[in-house]
């Protein structure tokens, strides 16, 4: 176990990136929708971010774009040409470039915490959503190649639609270190006023279940239903955790004060930064991403906390973290990244990754990212991805044809061909 390090999966944005605000309760979903994207630049601004976090030292992982327009879904549906806005609605889900978002891709679980001494992924059902819902089964076939060495991973179909699964946005793992067997949190909702709770709480017993966890090592929590009424959709909207120290906002969890004391209970070194609402207000923590964030351990030992600019220039999340920064507690450093076209459209800097615990020489190294492969992506973005994607161009042959194209350059150029 020696040589397990976390690995950070983060979802290279697709050429159909766009935004048609097709997800209820995220606000800058909503707020954005039909309003021109701009795939090109999104999809470099996340090859930068990918690029920053290599440039700490850490080892970043990659995953491709699902393939766009998802004609088998509007077939299923029965939809050719749109006759009103439900279907036009529907015609957008086939196109959305959502996996990007590859924190909903799975829940993982590390090898030490495992039954069986492997590694577990469970793909996410993504059902509360259409344009998320259609994800998983691609998302499971690139999964089973990136990490298609059985004597260390294993990797499971989603669990029964019934049951709402978001992945990994809705699960932390705190331990004295990411080698070492960890608690595992699921959160999961109940109510949110007018926004769905996306996250069943049987979804991620199940999960726990395929994983082979142990049950003492598994933690329940309910999300605040505040919380998702003011739009946290996912609980890492207002919770991040890495190893020791769990980075919160107040009213993240329906039961604050009894989850901190179970965390404590299982883990006695845990260290839970709280910011208050009197510091961040829940609508600011939402609005400037604060705590959808990357929390790293560096090269050096100290955290690191990758956050949105918007966050940096928030006046009251910078006050609080100029504060935290100055005071000695478990966070050091503090890394804004620009990734405004994903913020945009809901998703920051810890939306685009998923987290796994592993050694790097038993994942398929197509999927690992170096220098030079970050320059080919960067090269055939310029070249391939467009420019700009008004929603009302969707649906356009034109449109699908450079889309499709772009992602065949793109599973070509990394040796992935197996994927189209």
């Amino acid at each position: 176990m020696s040589n397990l390090v976390e690995i950070n999966f983060d979802g290279l944005v697709g050429p159909s990136h766009n935004y048609a605000g097709l997800s209820l309760g995220n606000l800058a979903s909503a707020k954005h929708g039909g309003t021109v994207s701009y795939p090109r630049a999104a999809a470099l601004q996340g090859v930068a971010k990918m690029r920053h976090n290599m440039a700490l030292g850490l080892v970043q992982g990659l995953l491709c774009p699902l393939p766009r327009p998802n004609h088998a879904f509007l077939g299923a549906l029965g939809i050719t040409e749109p006759a009103d806005e439900t279907e036009r609605r529907l015609r957008a889900a086939a196109w959305s470039a959502s996996s990007m978002w590859t924190a909903n891709a799975a829940t993982v679980s590390p090898a030490p915490d495992c039954a069986d001494g492997r590694c577990h992924l469970t793909a996410a059902n993504l059902v509360t959503m259409p344009h998320r819902s259609q994800e998983w089964p691609d998302t499971v076939r690139q999964l089973r190649v990136a990490f298609a060495d059985s004597a260390h991973f294993a990797v499971h179909d989603a669990v029964p639609a019934c049951f709402g699964d978001e992945g990994a946005a809705n699960h932390m793992r705190i331990g004295t270190s990411h080698a070492a067997p960890g608690l595992e949190i699921f959160v999961y909702g109940k109510t949110g006023g007018a926004f769905p709770a996306r996250q069943h709480e049987q979804a991620s017993r199940a999960v726990a279940r395929l994983h082979g966890l142990d049950p003492a090592r598994c933690l329940f929590v309910e999300q605040s239903g505040e919380a998702i009424a003011a739009g946290a959709f996912h609980n890492d909207v207002v919770a991040v955790a890495n190893e020791r120290v769990l980075f919160t906002h107040e009213q993240a969890f329906a039961d604050p004060d009894g989850t901190y004391a179970a965390i404590r209970a299982a883990l006695p070194e845990a260290e839970i930064v709280v910011v208050p609402a009197s510091a961040v207000s829940l609508a600011d923590a939402i609005a400037s991403y604060l705590f959808n964030a990357q929390l790293l351990t560096l090269p050096s030992g100290e955290m690191g906390l990758v956050i949105p600019l918007e966050a940096w220039e928030h006046k009251a999340v910078r006050a609080w973290l100029d504060g935290m920064l100055a005071s000695n507690g478990p966070i050091r450093r503090v890394l804004p990244v620009d990734v405004r076209q994903s913020m945009a459209n809901g998703g920051g800097p810890a939306c685009l990754r998923l987290r796994v615990v592993a050694d790097p020489a038993t994942v398929d190294p197509r999927f690992l990212l170096t220098e030079p492969r970050a320059d080919l992506l960067e090269t055939l973005i310029a070249k391939a991805w467009p420019e700009q994607i008004d929603p009302a161009d969707l649906g356009r042959d034109s449109l699908a044809s450079s889309v499709i194209a772009a992602r065949a350059a793109l599973l070509e150029a990394l040796e992935l061909s197996v994927l189209a």
